[in-house]
């Protein structure tokens, strides 16, 4: 089990918070990047909206981490929403969907086990840590032309 399978497990078993939360707080020790406690408690319900079965709360963690990384990068307003358009857009075409109801492994019922999305967790978490270090090199290359 490697570094985000482990992490995402713990968070999930031990600490029982929800997919954005877990998103937010891999994504911001991956980064080396500390978020504030009412940052963390402001994802409490973004688990498809609350449950509600909306918009995923992978996507919600991620756009959220990486408005805190790009301002924290010093990117303007416009660039962060450019950033996160283009995040929902990749992960849509990488996972089929922004909407949990799609994206939950066996949609919902009664008798659904707890944290049924682990996999997909570390999946979107692999893949938001690597659009933002795809976007960091973008960056670089951009300086040196």
């Amino acid at each position: 089990m490697c570094c985000i399978e482990k992490r995402v497990h713990d968070l999930y078993w031990k600490e029982d918070i929800n997919c954005a939360r877990t998103m937010l707080l891999c994504l911001s020790e991956l980064f080396d990047i500390s978020l504030e406690q009412q940052t963390i408690n402001s994802a409490i319900g973004m688990h498809g909206a609350g449950g509600y079965r909306a918009q995923c709360g992978l996507v919600e963690g991620g756009l959220m981490f990486i408005g805190i990384y790009d301002k924290h990068q010093g990117k303007p307003e416009d660039e962060i929403i450019s950033d996160c358009f283009r995040y929902a857009q990749e992960f849509t075409q990488k996972f089929g969907s922004l909407v949990c109801y799609d994206l939950r492994p066996t949609g919902f019922t009664r008798n659904d086990q707890p944290h049924m999305c682990e996999k997909l967790t570390c999946d979107a978490v692999r893949f938001a840590f690597d659009y933002i270090k795809t976007d960091i090199r973008r960056e670089e290359n951009d300086a040196y032309i």
